[in-house]
């Protein structure tokens, strides 16, 4: 069970939640009147056999690897050597995902573009942000992706698109919210400070608690301090660009799977005149 004092972990700011909430509400996801527009239940795939297989050969080296790996942190003499073990475990592990699944994503990739083409879409948005409306080319994809032969590029662009998307970890790099995340780490690090004197000295569960309590409160109310005059001003620039530029929808990059419209650096440029 956490004690309090366990409790009083490092807070985040969170920005990006914020506003990729805030992107794929403008307007309201993606309505009946939004046309070629596709997407895809990526959840599916990993139902296509080339996907399951490789999950299972992953797994496999995942097990491997960690035995072999106990086996070698129970001989580690001191705490470096074994964050050293850690650190080379993470990047096999990682290497080995990308041995299997990266050809794999390449050629779904490859499928979408070619499903798009054949249907004269112009962007494929993840499911999750769908509410109503839009194309549903998963069973186009896994049929392509279940084939003998691999799926074929098409050989035109996307055509233009009226949903548009930005690059989230560009925005985080503006002076405003490299700012915004140094003040708030700052505060959170006094306030958990505090904090832990305070637990110190507490004499029952209740006040130690209270300390918690108040605690976050403090990191809350300080989030939402500076996180709303950011998000606001996010607001207003995509706002702007999007009328300006005639899109119907904004999406973060993470909900985009192909097409699109790239709008971050006008968003960026927006937000630096801010």
């Amino acid at each position: 069970m956490k004690t309090p004092l366990s409790r009083l972990h490092r807070a985040s700011l969170g920005v990006a939640v914020f506003l990729a909430a805030l992107t794929i509400g403008v307007p309201h996801a993606l309505a009946s009147d939004v046309s070629a527009i596709g997407y895809l239940d990526q959840n599916a795939l990993v139902n296509v056999p080339a996907f399951q297989d490789a999950n299972r050969k992953f797994t496999a080296y995942r097990e491997q690897l960690q035995r072999q790996f106990a086996s070698q942190e129970r001989n580690a003499r001191t705490q470096a050597e074994q964050a050293n073990l850690a650190s080379d475990f993470q990047t096999r592990l990682q290497q080995r995902q990308r041995d299997l699944f990266g050809p794999l994503l390449a050629q779904a990739q490859t499928a979408v573009a070619a499903v798009a083409s054949s249907k004269a879409l112009s962007v494929v948005v993840d499911k999750r942000i769908v509410i109503v409306g839009g194309q549903d080319i998963t069973p186009n994809v896994i049929q392509l992706l279940e084939s003998p032969s691999a799926p074929v590029p098409p050989v035109s662009t996307p055509p233009p698109s009226n949903v548009g998307w930005i690059d989230q970890s560009q925005i985080d790099q503006l002076d405003q919210f490299r700012k915004a995340q140094q003040d708030f780490v700052q505060f959170s690090e006094a306030q958990r400070k505090i904090a832990q004197d305070k637990l110190r000295s507490a004499k029952t569960a209740a006040d130690r608690n209270k300390i918690y309590a108040d605690y976050q409160k403090a990191i809350d109310d300080k989030r939402n301090q500076i996180v709303k005059p950011l998000v606001d001003q996010t607001r207003d620039a995509i706002a702007s660009v999007a009328k300006k530029r005639g899109l119907v929808l904004v999406i973060d990059r993470s909900n985009l799977i192909f097409g699109g419209t790239d709008v971050t650096a006008d968003v960026v440029a927006a937000l630096k005149k801010s």
